[in-house]
């Protein structure tokens, strides 16, 4: 049985500075309760793009995440190809605020490996995703302060 969560954030930053956070693996940690982050075979530095498979660490966690999808500044596509999941599909929706910044939204449809575990993911994965809507916010802000400053 599949079960699914949203959580919702806004930034000041525009779509654009937040769609360029996601795709730098490397900013993860910063941002995010994820301790640590590597791209296979590629550069958790550069601009990732659709194919490119993270592999995050958190405590003693590990998850390994393919880049399915990516509309520039409105959406980021991602498969949990490891861990406690039969499937996940997780997506982070941006849309422009009309007086400026972005709404953000981070959801996913998953099946849990374990049956009856279903309610306790969503019920987990709704707080941890929540925490990494609202980094991702104040990154993003944060980021787009410093680079008007230094204009």
């Amino acid at each position: 049985m599949p079960y699914a969560y949203a959580v919702t954030s806004r930034s000041s930053a525009n779509p654009d500075d937040v769609f360029t956070v996601l795709l730098h693996a490397a900013t993860w940690p910063s941002w995010s309760p994820i301790d640590t982050v590597e791209v296979e075979g590629g550069d958790p530095e550069g601009p990732q793009q659709v194919g490119d498979t993270r592999v995050f660490r958190t405590g003693r966690a590990t998850s390994r995440e393919r880049i399915v999808e990516l509309v520039t500044d409105r959406r980021f596509g991602y498969e949990n190809l490891s861990g406690p999941f039969r499937s996940y599909r997780g997506t982070v929706e941006l849309a422009e605020v009309p007086q400026g910044g972005t709404d953000i939204t981070w959801s996913a449809v998953f099946e849990p490996r374990l049956r009856l575990s279903g309610r306790f993911w969503r019920w987990y994965l709704r707080r941890f995703m929540q925490r990494m809507a609202d980094g991702l916010a104040g990154y993003a802000e944060a980021a787009t302060d410093h680079s008007s400053e230094a204009c």
